[in-house]
């Protein structure tokens, strides 16, 4: 696994959303662009890092920064997590993981002994022109959101 660096132009990429409708990086041109990767929908760590960013939307929309959650889940999973928790950002489907492999956030995990391929919690904050201008790869779940907040500070 090799993220991708702050100062390196973003991957374009376009996924499906939690409606199945394709969501673009370049939709969102002249804003800033958290796109947070996380392993799966509606799991203990996902939900609490999930509702943390629910919770700090309206200050992370003063800063003119949109939230798009990333993981491999299939679109109807995506739109139960939604519902179940309240959120009110979007969530893309990576089903492929070809996004991931392009940020570098896929590869090998450890958990209980077994090794396998997945997805890495790690976040991008992607300026206006596109460019990565942060990597956030140091948080827990309970703190991610304002270990963003921060780096606004």
């Amino acid at each position: 696994m090799n993220p991708l660096q702050a100062g390196t132009p973003s991957p374009h990429f376009s996924l499906p959303d939690q409606d199945g409708h394709s969501v673009s990086l370049s939709d969102f041109r002249g804003k800033k662009v958290l796109l947070y990767f996380y392993p799966k929908a509606m799991t203990p760590g996902c939900t609490v890092q999930a509702q943390g960013l629910r919770d700090v939307k309206t200050e992370l929309d003063a800063k003119n920064v949109v939230i798009l959650g990333v993981s491999i889940d299939p679109v109807k999973r995506l739109g139960k997590f939604i519902e179940r928790d309240n959120l009110n950002f979007t969530l893309l489907s990576d089903e492929d993981h070809q996004v991931a492999e392009a940020f570098g956030v896929w590869g090998e995990k450890k958990f209980m002994g077994k090794v396998y391929d997945g997805l890495h919690r790690i976040s991008f904050l992607i300026n206006e022109e596109g460019v990565i201008e942060h990597v956030f790869n140091k948080f827990k779940t309970k703190d991610h959101h304002q270990v963003v907040l921060d780096y606004f500070a």
